[in-house]
C-alpha cells in the first residue's frame, strides 16, 4: 500500500503516527506530494476527487481517504486495537473534537498563506480560532481522564491538533488557562512515533 502524503498536514500526521505505532512501515510506504487549496497533485485527485490528502492506494479495490477512514482501515488491517470497542465512542468523539481542531485551524492556515493580505478576513479567522480555544479548553476540562488512558487513536488525534497548533499558530497561546492538557502534550510528544513525524 502507499500514503498519499504532506508532512505538514495535521490529517496525515495521525496516518503517520499510526503506522509508526502499529508497526505498518513495512507495508505502507509513504509518498510525499506537494499539494495544496489551490494547486492539486494530479495523484491525489486521481486517488480522492476532492484532491485532499492523505490517501491511501490499496493493492486492490479503491483508494481510501479521509483520515479517520484509513486509521480505521489500517487499525483494522494491523489489529492495533486502537479503536476499543468497549470504548468506542468516547475515541471517536475526542478523535472528531480533534479534527474539528484542525479543520478551523487549517481554515486560518490557508486565508493567511493563499490569501493576500488586504483580502484576509480577521473576523472570519478569529470566528476559527474561538472553536480552537472552546476545543481545547473542553479537553483540558473533559477528557483528561481518556487522555491518560491506554493509547488510542483519539490520544493520536488530539496530539496530532496540539502539534500543528504549535506549528503554525503558536504566538495565540493555546497553553494558556491549558495546564493539564500542555503537560499531558509535553509528555505524549516523546513518544517515537511523534518524534518522527515531527514536522
Amino acid at each position: 500500500m502507499k500514503l498519499l502524503m504532506s508532512p505538514s498536514s495535521p490529517y496525515v500526521r495521525k496516518v503517520r503516527v499510526l503506522l509508526r505505532e502499529a508497526n505498518l512501515l513495512d507495508t505502507v510506504e509513504e509518498i510525499e506530494v506537494s499539494t495544496n487549496a489551490l494547486a492539486t497533485d494530479p495523484s491525489v485527485i486521481a486517488a480522492n476527487p476532492t484532491g485532499r490528502i492523505p490517501a491511501l492506494l490499496r493493492g486492490s479495490g479503491p483508494a481510501v481517504f479521509d483520515s479517520r477512514v484509513i486509521t480505521r482501515f489500517l487499525d483494522d488491517h494491523a489489529g492495533a486495537g486502537l479503536y476499543p470497542q468497549g470504548r468506542i465512542w468516547e475515541v471517536l468523539t475526542l478523535e472528531a473534537l480533534a479534527d474539528g481542531i484542525m479543520d478551523s485551524a487549517v481554515g486560518i492556515t490557508y486565508e493567511m498563506r493563499l490569501r493576500p493580505a488586504d483580502k484576509q478576513y480577521d473576523v472570519w479567522m478569529d470566528a476559527h480560532w474561538d472553536k480552537v480555544a472552546r476545543a481545547v479548553a473542553a479537553i483540558n476540562e473533559r477528557w483528561m481522564s481518556h487522555l491518560a488512558g491506554p493509547l488510542d487513536m483519539a490520544q493520536i488525534g488530539v496530539a496530532c491538533a496540539l502539534g500543528y497548533l504549535d506549528l503554525r499558530h503558536d504566538a495565540r497561546g493555546w497553553r494558556n488557562r491549558n495546564e493539564a492538557l500542555a503537560a499531558w502534550y509535553a509528555d505524549f510528544v516523546k513518544r517515537d512515533s511523534m518524534a518522527a513525524t515531527t514536522p
